[in-house]
């Protein structure tokens, strides 16, 4: 067995679960969010591969997967930053002066 396998499966899967959504096979609101988070990831990890090959044209595959991801976190962002910036806080009030 290839080592390349269990990859060329899951694009396989993932391909025919974006192609059956699209001709009207749905699959409910799971796999509708899952599939959302995971095109950007897989433009990013393309994006990657074609830097890691030499290939310019990886970067705008890269750059325009990240800013997709980036959109669709950012409500966890901004909720990992609140929680951020209420540590510091507590951290702040905490510290003893000299």
């Amino acid at each position: 067995m290839k080592r390349n396998t269990g990859l060329a499966a899951l694009l396989i899967a993932f391909g025919a679960l974006i192609l059956l959504n699209k001709l009207g096979l749905h699959f409910g609101p799971f796999i509708g969010s899952v599939m959302g988070y995971l095109i950007p990831i897989g433009m990013v990890g393309l994006g990657y591969i074609g830097i890691q090959n030499g290939n310019k044209f990886g970067w705008i595959i890269a750059g325009i997967g990240g800013i997709i991801l980036v959109g669709k976190l950012a409500g966890w962002i901004i909720i990992l930053l609140a929680i951020g910036l209420i540590g510091y806080g507590v951290s702040m009030l905490t510290r003893r002066t000299v």
